[in-house]
Formats: structure tokens, C-alpha cells, sequence
């Protein structure tokens, strides 16, 4: 089996491009579906993960694994694909984007899934929006074994860094630098206004460090209002309806907004307006979403303080030595991981072999348990067939090997020789040793010296 992993995140692409190739929940599995079709001649396996900070395709296909630099077979198609998506040209995709296969995408995967990969070191988020990617693709019928056991693998890694490691106790989330920012800005937040747009697992953690501040009033706008009034029953806030954003818009001093919204819901003219009613009094605004919920131009407007995913993770900060001996230690277990994983893919590779052995054995006993029956019913005597069966699947089982020792020379036939004794001779006296099995006759049961492969004396 063959591991690609194709992708680009927040170290690779600028955010606009993110947002361009960013995939919302409810989009993946026909997104998956539209991949398998593009790759239907090798039919892989295929998970797309995709979250504010990257967007990555995990696939898997039966071939021989590839060796060091070679390009993945998959990655062009693979490409063409992602880019046609985000409608973008495939040069500029792969200006931007990472490719690794089989244990460098192991290691990746697991990096991820522990949060060594994130704006914020040890993010706990990037898991459970890893189990929800491999969710909906084992419901789209694109997660086979190879990326099933992959990202089972990551999973528990990933536990095993965070219960073994420091590596979430030194980090600032997203939701906490927001806060750290808004108060650089405003003297007191306990006199401010706060507004949360979208009621997902982000506002929610953003709306706890806000609340912890006691801001003077705080609501959720939300699409769903049933499910923003939940959100807001919380923190004792007041629900709004999403549309009526533009009009409520200046009531607010800090306005954080985080959806799953393809176009922006905060454009540049109602934020225009909101300036002009709050008589040019400062607003603070942070665009956790991506692709964006504030369009970029906002960011222009004298009185507005706009901040991206991507400005905050330049404020996250974490205690040095600390922080590196957790990295350490979490490196440490991902190494362990890949290993394991590297071991499970070569056995892997084994398996058509091992099936096609299985095949040919169960043949050659078919074949003779057939001929013991024809004899038993000619009269033969039972000792007599039951030697002939013998015979006959030992001559089938050693014909293969003994022609490869015959037919070698020199230290060919010395590799051939130690290879033919390790797997026929466990166990016996003189197990592994080349001389047992070069002392083999040429007069014996080997092709070419008086006996086919069934067992029968020729002429």
C-alpha cells in the first residue's frame, strides 16, 4: 500500500487561499465522491480534513510503496482536483502546498492529531475535527483499512502526548490571545459591549474568556436563533438574529465572529455604518472564520481594529523550555507511532503474497486429495494412498525452492541456500545452515531429476 498526504495550512498558504479551498462540514462527502470519481482508475482510499488553519487529502492506494523522492502517482490528479475546487490554478496550488507518502505522511498525521501542527501548540480542536473528517468518510464508503488504521493510530497517539506530555499546559488558545488583544484596546472591559456571531465550539470558548472579563453586556447572533439562544442562556447574554446584525451592529464594542459561512456576512458598508452611529468610537473585531466572515476591506476603516486567525497566532505565546521539552517528549511518541505504523503498511504490502500462497496451497491439496480418492476407489490400499498424498503435496510444496537452489550459482545460490533453509528447516537439526540445504542431491525429488511436481516418477 501506497500513503499520500497532499495539503496546505497555516505555515504553507495566506488565508485568503485557505478560505478558497476550505470545506464545510456538510460539503465533504460529495467533495470525497467527486474525488474518488477523478481517481476512479486506481480507486483509493481517500479523507479530506479541513479546518480554519489547512486543508488536506489523505489517500491510499493498493501498489508497491514508494521509494525515497519518487513523485506519488496520485498527486497530479489529486492536485488538478484540490485547485479546480478553490477555482485556482494548479501552479499557484502547488506554490503553497506539502506532499508526503507512507511514514512522512504517518508522521504528519500524527503531528496533527497532537497538536504540534497548530497555530497553537497543543490545540485540543484539531482531534475531534480529525475524527469528525474520518467520520464522514467512512460514511461516504472512502475510508478503507490503510487510512482507517492510520488515523485510528493518530488517535491514539495523540492521546498518549496529551496524558504523557505537558504539551497543552503552555499554550495561549485563540480565545484567550482575543481577550489579551481587546484589552490592549479598550481600558476596562467590564464597561464594553460584546458580540459573538455563530454559536459553534470557537464562540463558545471565545464567549468563556469574554465572560470571565464581566464585559456589560454580551448576545449571540447567530442563523439558527434556537440554537443561539442556547448559546447565549450560558453566559446570560441576549440572542440576536443573524439578519438583524446590520442594523444592531454599532451597539457593539468588540465583535467576534467565527461560522461556517462560504461568503462573508459583515461587509465593509455596515461596518461604515456602525462607525458613523457610534460617532467614530473604536471597534474592535476578530475573524476567527475561514474562509472570512469580515470582508478584508474592513480592515481599511480608521476606527476599526480587524484581526485574522492568522494575526492572533503571532500573539500566542508559550513558556520556552517548557514548551520544548513537552515538543520533545510528544516527538518522542510520534517516532514510536510512525515505527509501528511503518510495520503494520510492510506486513500490508504482504498480504496479496501471503492470499496467492493461500490459493496455490489449497489447489495443490485439492489436486491431491482428488488423485487419493480415484486410487482409494481403484482398490489401492490405504498406507499406500496415504503415502502418494504425502508425497505428492511435499514434492508440490518443495518444487518451486529447489528449482530456485538448482538453477542459482555462486553467492547467488548462497542467498537462495539460506533463504530455502530458514523456511524449511525451523526447528529441525541444523536449522538455517546453508550446507543442509546445499547438501540436497540432484538425484532427489527436485524438477529435472526423475519426479514431477505431483509426485510421480518419470520415465
Amino acid at each position: 500500500m501506497s500513503v499520500l498526504t497532499f495539503g496546505l495550512n497555516h505555515q504553507t498558504a495566506p488565508l485568503d487561499l485557505r478560505g478558497r479551498l476550505a470545506f464545510a462540514p456538510e460539503d465533504l462527502a460529495p467533495a470525497l465522491r467527486g474525488l474518488n470519481e477523478r481517481l476512479q482508475r486506481v480507486d483509493p482510499e481517500a479523507a479530506i480534513v479541513s479546518t480554519c488553519n489547512r486543508t488536506e487529502l489523505y489517500l491510499a492506494v493498493g501498489a508497491e510503496p514508494l521509494p525515497a523522492n519518487a513523485a506519488p502517482p496520485l498527486l497530479e490528479p489529486a492536485l488538478e482536483w484540490l485547485a479546480r475546487q478553490g477555482r485556482v490554478s494548479p501552479d499557484h496550488l502547488r506554490q503553497h502546498a506539502y506532499v508526503m507518502h507512507n511514514h512522512d505522511a504517518a508522521r504528519h498525521a500524527f503531528r496533527v492529531a497532537s497538536g504540534l501542527d497548530s497555530m497553537v501548540l497543543g490545540e485540543p480542536q484539531i482531534l475531534g475535527q480529525m475524527k469528525q473528517a474520518v467520520r464522514l468518510a467512512d460514511e461516504a464508503g472512502t475510508l478503507g483499512t490503510t487510512l482507517h488504521q492510520l488515523f485510528q493510530r493518530s488517535f491514539s497517539v495523540a492521546k498518549e502526548v496529551r496524558t504523557s506530555t505537558e504539551i497543552g499546559a503552555h499554550s495561549i488558545s485563540m480565545a484567550a490571545a482575543s481577550v489579551r488583544l481587546a484589552a490592549e484596546l479598550f481600558e476596562d472591559l467590564r464597561e464594553i459591549h460584546v458580540l459573538f456571531v455563530g454559536a459553534g465550539e470557537m464562540i463558545e470558548l471565545v464567549a468563556t474568556h469574554f465572560a470571565a472579563r464581566q464585559p456589560r453586556g454580551m448576545a449571540v447572533a447567530n442563523r439558527t436563533l434556537e440554537r443561539g439562544e442556547k448559546l447565549a442562556a450560558r453566559f446570560g447574554a441576549q440572542a440576536l438574529r443573524l439578519a438583524d446584525l446590520p442594523s444592531r451592529l454599532h451597539e457593539f464594542d468588540a465583535v467576534v465572529s467565527c461560522t461556517a459561512s462560504t461568503l462573508p456576512i459583515i461587509g465593509l458598508g455596515a461596518v461604515e455604518r456602525a462607525i458613523k452611529a457610534r460617532r467614530r468610537r473604536p471597534m474592535f473585531m476578530v475573524d476567527l472564520a475561514v474562509p472570512r466572515d469580515i470582508e478584508p476591506e474592513v480592515a481599511r476603516l480608521g476606527d476599526v481594529y480587524l484581526y485574522t486567525v492568522d494575526d492572533l497566532s503571532e500573539r500566542v505565546q508559550t513558556a520556552g523550555e517548557k514548551r520544548q521539552a513537552a515538543v520533545e517528549q510528544a516527538e518522542a511518541i510520534i517516532d514510536a507511532g510512525v515505527k509501528s505504523f511503518a510495520h503494520w503498511l510492510d506486513q500490508r504490502a504482504a498480504v496479496p503474497l501471503i492470499q496467492a500462497l493461500n490459493r496455490q496451497a489449497d489447489d495443490w491439496s485439492a489436486a491431491e486429495v482428488a488423485r487419493a480418492r480415484k486410487l482409494l476407489a481403484r482398490g489401492e490400499p490405504l498406507e499406500q494412498v496415504l503415502q502418494a498424498l504425502a508425497r505428492g503435496l511435499t514434492n508440490k510444496m518443495l518444487h518451486g525452492a529447489l528449482a530456485e537452489l538448482h538453477g542459482s550459482e555462486g553467492a547467488e545460490r548462497e542467498r537462495v541456500a539460506d533463504a530455502v533453509a530458514r523456511m524449511f528447516l525451523r526447528g529441525a537439526s541444523g536449522a538455517g545452515s546453508p550446507g543442509t540445504a546445499r547438501a540436497t542431491p540432484r538425484g532427489g525429488a527436485a524438477p529435472g531429476n526423475g519426479a514431477d511436481p505431483g509426485g510421480r516418477r518419470t520415465p
